[in-house]
């Protein structure tokens, strides 16, 4: 019923738990998960996730604020996203809260990094997945740069964890882009956030846990998993003033309209 787009099952604390957070899933009526990379030196390990079990997915894509890992190129990520199973480029983008003594200059590798992503985006006919902090203007910019907003035939992809301004989400939607709304949507400092949610049309929302990340209330601070991605769906139901059950055919249909048909359930079953 419910689907987790964006959650990191391949870190350690919820690859040891699998078994138990799978059983959770299946309780909650969460039916399927993306599980995205962070880095190349990752990529098996996300990529046995999505192998091994039939309703999760993976992506490929090396973090923006990971540095001291192996840099992809192009031919990289188009060679590993031909792969069963992997169904996005990301996630990628730029982050630039943590500049500590560094300038908005200094991470011109970060802006390069994310221009091979889409490169390879453009040539895999993948959707991106976008990570932006602090860094919306250049996000933007570069997205522009790239042409991406002039793609024909598909979705472009989505902006994860959707925290920024009612203009950053206007853009996004200019460009084509879904939008997805985490645990964040359900804290009490949020105002804003729900705001946003109210005026992004529910047929270019979904919904994610980012988990291990940003537990949704009432378990924040807890450990995040895809089962608590139905809060999320409930708070967002509450925003929009539908149902439940309205919130969860609408954004899982968008995740197979952003991801293709190889997400969807009978599909899965089939593989």
């Amino acid at each position: 019923m419910f689907v987790d787009s964006h959650c990191h099952l391949s870190f350690p604390e919820l690859r040891a738990e699998l078994p138990a957070i799978r059983a959770a899933m299946e309780r909650e009526r969460v039916d399927r998960a993306l599980c995205i990379c962070t880095t190349l030196e990752e990529f098996d390990t996300v990529h046995a996730l999505a192998l091994a079990h039939d309703n999760f997915w993976c992506s490929v894509g090396v973090h923006p604020d990971n540095e001291d890992v192996r840099e992809p190129c192009v031919d990289d990520l188009v060679a590993l996203a031909a792969l069963p199973r992997v169904v996005a480029i990301g996630e990628t983008g730029l982050d630039y809260y943590r500049l500590g003594e560094r300038s908005v200059a200094d991470m011109a590798w970060q802006r390069e990094r994310f221009r091979t992503h889409i490169r390879a985006a453009r040539e895999s006919q993948k959707p991106l997945v976008i990570h932006t902090r602090s860094a919306s203007e250049d996000t933007l910019a570069i997205l522009r740069e790239e042409g991406v907003g002039a793609w024909h035939g598909a979705l472009p992809g989505v902006f994860h964890c959707f925290t920024e301004t009612r203009a950053v989400a206007h853009a996004a939607l200019e460009l084509g882009f879904m939008i997805s709304f985490s645990g964040i949507l359900t804290f009490k400092n949020a105002v804003e956030l729900r705001e946003v949610a109210r005026e992004v049309p529910l047929d270019r929302c979904l919904i994610e846990t980012d988990s291990p990340y940003l537990a949704p209330a009432p378990h924040r601070g807890k450990t995040n998993n895809p089962s608590y991605v139905a809060l999320v769906a409930a708070q967002l139901a509450l925003i929009k003033g539908c149902s439940l059950e309205e919130v969860a055919r609408v954004t899982s249909r968008n995740f197979e309209r952003l991801f293709g048909p190889s997400v969807t359930i009978d599909a899965s079953t089939n593989s």
